[in-house]
């Protein structure tokens, strides 16, 4: 679904105009997420045995989905980097983040060495999560 420049705007709003998953500032840019993914795919139709061509189809997981209440604001970092995932599975990832620059990166390793970077290990929490809880206290 796209939504409308009201809907957008709604969406936007939904958590004060910040991305839900991080709480940065939402720039002009943002981009509506589903929070929990649709996962748009294609598959075969049918072929052509002529021209020896396939023939595909787009569709779409989860259709119910779709739907302005599973829309949430996202910068496009977030967004991008959340692709089809759920929120669990987009903590999950976020989470592994410190161990694979530990692993890859020589510049984390020096910054860490010499007390440029501080790892704390704490759990990851999304905006959205924070945001929520402070409306129900």
């Amino acid at each position: 679904m796209k939504p409308t420049k009201p809907q957008r705007e709604q969406i936007r709003l939904k958590y004060g105009g910040k991305c839900a998953y991080c709480g940065c500032n939402l720039q002009k840019n943002w981009h509506a997420d589903h929070k929990e993914p649709i996962r748009r795919s294609q598959r075969w139709v049918a072929s052509c045995i002529n021209d020896r061509s396939k023939i595909y189809e787009d569709y779409m997981e989860h259709p119910e989905r779709d739907c302005i209440e599973n829309l949430v604001p996202a910068c496009p970092s977030c967004n991008t980097n959340k692709h089809q995932m759920t929120v669990e599975q987009f903590r999950s990832s976020i989470a592994q983040y410190v161990q694979s620059l530990n692993r890859y990166s020589v510049q984390y390793r020096m910054a860490s060495k010499f007390g440029l970077v501080e790892e704390t290990g704490i759990e990851v929490k999304f905006y959205f999560e924070s945001y929520e809880q402070g409306r129900k206290n």
